[in-house]
């Protein structure tokens, strides 16, 4: 397990590094695309999220959350990254939304670090984005 810092900036970098941050994207939509037809459907999406867990915890507890709610949340995030309506979420609407998400949260830290306890294997954007840092201060 490991210990980054970030803040704002460390996220903006990385979402500003377009070799990395597309590469990164485009690990993740191959990695939800789990039918391989180069198009995120709406339950590969939904799949993703849940495997995050985001939703049905709150501060690591567990909370419960009824289906139709979730549904309707779920369909919400579907449409907002599936910005042409098509059904699908193709590899481009995939990265601009990703990017708005990132560059939100960045906005969200601002200029105050946070200290982020990682599992080594972690592969989040966060921690990729710390890992480029790195690579910059180190170079």
């Amino acid at each position: 397990m490991g210990v980054v810092i970030i803040d704002g900036s460390t996220v903006r970098s990385f979402v500003d590094d377009e070799v990395q941050f597309h590469k990164s994207a485009d690990e993740a939509f191959a990695s939800l695309d789990l039918n391989n037809d180069g198009v995120l459907s709406r339950s590969e999406l939904r799949r993703a999220f849940e495997s995050l867990r985001l939703i049905e915890t709150h501060f690591g507890v567990d909370v419960a959350t009824p289906p139709e709610e979730l549904t309707k949340l779920y369909d919400s995030i579907f449409e907002k990254f599936d910005c042409d309506h098509s059904g699908t979420v193709d590899q481009k609407e995939f990265r601009d939304e990703l990017k708005n998400i990132l560059l939100a949260i960045a906005d969200g830290l601002g200029s105050s670090p946070i200290q982020m306890a990682l599992e080594d294997d972690d592969q989040s954007f966060l921690k990729k984005a710390a890992d480029l840092e790195a690579s910059k201060l180190a170079g």
